[in-house]
């Protein structure tokens, strides 16, 4: 339980909380700070699956995990975002309310015994968010370089990818559903 890929991403969970509050006092020195703690926390994601893969140590608690703490990072920064008016609350409440919709579809599917993986528009989704977020965490200019209109742009693309592999996996959960109660 305890490996090293479950151990990176345990650190990623850890890592949140100091974001969080260094994002809660603006400025060009916390801004570059939860910069670079987010870029880490981020690179994380990265790299436990590949070690978890590469090394044969993927258990159901790092599949468990590891979407969690993607959902902490990206939901906790939208928040905060959120409160200081550099994101609109309507973006963060889609973006949480598709995680929470498709955590609870996968809660359902595992209690039928239907394991509903990731697909690819959901790792592309979670990639987007990232890279969204991180300029939108600079928020000032950057070597003259204006951080929110293009994290404003990621993130807008980002959101409809969002709500497209939403309803992606609403689709897929709907038709296993039908697919086990046909057999039933």
């Amino acid at each position: 339980m305890f490996n090293l890929a479950n151990k990176i991403t345990i650190a990623r969970i850890l890592i949140v909380p100091f974001i969080v509050l260094l994002m809660y006092f603006p400025g060009k020195i916390t801004g570059l700070i939860a910069f670079f703690l987010f870029f880490v926390a981020s690179a994380t994601d990265m790299l436990d699956g590949f070690i978890a893969r590469r090394e044969g140590q993927v258990t159901s608690f790092g599949k468990f995990l590891d979407p969690l703490a993607d959902k902490l990072l990206i939901s906790s920064v939208l928040i905060m975002l959120t409160y200081h008016e550099w994101v609109p609350a309507w973006i963060t409440i889609v973006i949480i309310c598709r995680e929470l919709i498709v955590t609870g579809l996968r809660a359902m599917a595992a209690d039928e015994g239907i394991v509903i993986a990731a697909d690819r528009y959901g790792k592309i989704k979670t990639i987007l968010q990232m890279f969204a977020c991180a300029p939108l965490i600079l928020h000032d200019p950057l070597f003259g370089i204006p951080m929110q209109p293009i994290g404003e742009i990621l993130l807008y693309i980002a959101l409809v990818l969002t709500v497209f592999s939403g309803g992606n996996y609403l689709y897929g959960f709907y038709g296993n559903w039908l697919r086990e109660t046909a057999k039933g």
